[in-house]
């Protein structure tokens, strides 16, 4: 089953997508956020289009593991999408995907180019993949 990450901010929206057998997730593209309804139908056609099974919503918790107020925004996002598709969605924790896609992009080499980088579907990427990582076992059996 093919698995859509997300990392919602308040004005991007990081998407990465599992390939088809849910085992390895990668950075697939970031919607620009310019109003929830905007964004919203974005997310539904990747999902359409790429057949997806289940969306895993990152939660940005506070470091003591509470929901923070980035987190309430994403949970009031997260709400208005479900209401939109027909997908389950689970949520997952977040905390320190951005750092970690930053120096994951550091790291390989990766250059800005113009403007600032946008680390939004790298991170997005890691949430997914711990998800993934998480469900592995249970393929398996």
């Amino acid at each position: 089953m093919r698995c859509l990450g997300l990392d919602i901010g308040d004005r991007w929206i990081g998407v990465a997508l599992s390939d088809p057998g849910g085992i390895l997730a990668s950075p697939f593209s970031i919607i620009e956020r310019i109003d929830d309804g905007q964004a919203i139908a974005a997310i539904a056609d990747i999902i359409n289009k790429e057949q997806v099974g289940k969306v895993v919503v990152g939660l940005p918790l506070s470091l003591d593991g509470t929901l923070s107020g980035q987190a309430e925004k994403v949970n009031d996002f997260a709400r208005k999408l479900s209401e939109h598709i027909k997908t389950p969605m689970e949520y997952r924790d977040e905390r320190l995907t951005t750092v970690m896609a930053q120096r994951l992009k550091r790291e390989s080499g990766g250059k800005k180019g113009r403007g600032k980088v946008r680390y939004d579907s790298q991170a997005a990427a890691l949430i997914l993949q711990s998800y993934l990582e998480e469900s592995l076992p249970s393929k398996l059996t």
